[in-house]
């Protein structure tokens, strides 16, 4: 199994980290102070995200510092798109 890891984001307030890594298959895991609030919008962002890119197999790691439903897409993109690069 590759080692390879897709990052984006920080854990600066307002902003989420994004981790991508291989899996079998689909797996998320969120995590904040806010996931209670946001975990079900969470989920279908990543989803419906996962789903375009077309490949489910990969662990998804997000450390959510209540980031808005935008940034939470944009860092979510650019870790998928470094991983798969």
């Amino acid at each position: 199994m590759s080692c390879k890891l897709g990052q984006a984001g920080s854990l600066e307030s307002s902003d989420c980290l994004v981790t991508v890594s291989p899996a079998d298959s689909y797996e998320l895991e969120c995590v904040g102070p806010n996931v209670s609030l946001f975990g079900d919008r969470t989920a279908r962002v990543v989803e419906e995200i996962i789903h375009r890119f077309g490949n489910s197999k990969v662990r998804i790691m997000i450390q959510d510092q209540g980031a808005l439903e935008v940034t939470l897409r944009a860092r979510l993109e650019t870790a998928l798109d470094r991983f798969f690069r």
